[in-house]
């Protein structure tokens, strides 16, 4: 990976953090939250979004208009299927399986469609990445929890959802890898698709509730509108990324963003399961200094 990708991964990673820090900071993560955020990108990035659209969607083929809505079909896909597992199981099993998963998925899918080598430093490096994902968001607890005849089936169902959560995070990020990597279609148009056919998705809840929805834009739209610029800034350096270096590397760096909000949000070192986070965050470091110089 170069300089320049690493560094990139790693700004993508804490600016990705710093966001997600804010939203639970600010108590959102609900429906009306989300449709905030994503009218908020589509108002604040659209001017960018024109002058990038303008000067390069004028050339694009059939190819790069399927891949443009191929990406934006799996990314809203993945978005419901996140919120299912949350809706059926606990964050604290959907969650680890679909980021532990993810990134080790999308880079298997680059190594068997994009056609990327992997040396074995690297390889190392992923699964280092992905073990301490894993880790630090409280893995080790699932087998506990899946001992107990009470929440078994809750586990089982987060497992599920969890794992197909991580699928679909593969997906979006292979094809959009493919998008900007060998389309060199603007990461700015990939990701700002993707946010915006959130609206639609989301629009019926405000609906349902249109008081509702104007009382949490009162109370949280300075926390959306950091969401609205870093949500999208963080993917955009990501994709920029990808352009530099395999996709194989990336995927699994770009989650050291689990190092950061562990460190932001003062976890890494809390009760409970301390030894775990540390031995986590110790995989994540290697990890990434594997694909660094792998």
């Amino acid at each position: 990976m170069t300089p320049l990708a690493l560094a990139l991964v790693l700004a993508a990673a804490l600016s990705h953090a710093t966001w997600n820090l804010v939203a639970k900071k600010s108590g959102g993560g609900g429906n009306f939250f989300v449709l905030m955020g994503s009218i908020l990108v589509g108002v604040l990035w659209l001017p960018v979004v024109i002058w990038t659209g303008y000067q390069e969607m004028r050339g694009w083929g059939w190819l790069a208009w399927l891949m443009i809505s191929a990406s934006a079909v799996v990314h809203v896909v993945y978005f419901r299927s996140l919120l299912h597992g949350y809706a059926v199981s606990d964050l604290t099993v959907v969650y680890p399986v679909a980021r532990g998963s993810g990134p080790l998925l999308s880079s298997i899918g680059a190594l068997l469609l994009m056609g990327e080598h992997m040396s074995v430093l690297s390889a190392i490096g992923a699964l280092l990445v992905v073990s301490g994902v894993f880790l630090i968001a409280g893995g080790p607890g699932l087998w506990r929890e899946a001992h107990d005849p009470s929440k078994r089936e809750r586990v089982r169902r987060g497992l599920l959802w969890g794992a197909i959560t991580g699928g679909f995070i593969a997906g979006y990020t292979v094809i959009d890898g493919y998008a900007v990597k060998v389309l060199l279609i603007s990461p700015i148009l990939v990701d700002y698709v993707g946010n915006v056919l959130r609206i639609p998705v989301m629009l019926p809840f405000a609906l349902r509730n249109p008081s509702g929805f104007m009382q949490a834009f009162r109370q949280q739209w300075k926390a959306a509108m950091v969401i609205a610029i870093l949500g999208p800034l963080s993917y955009i350096m990501v994709l920029y990324a990808i352009r530099l270096a395999p996709l194989s590397h990336v995927a699994p760096a770009r989650e050291v963003s689990m190092l950061f909000a562990a460190l932001l949000g003062g976890q890494l070192l809390g009760e409970g399961d301390r030894t775990v986070r540390l031995l986590g965050a110790a995989c994540i470091a290697l990890g990434v200094v594997g694909l660094a110089f792998g």
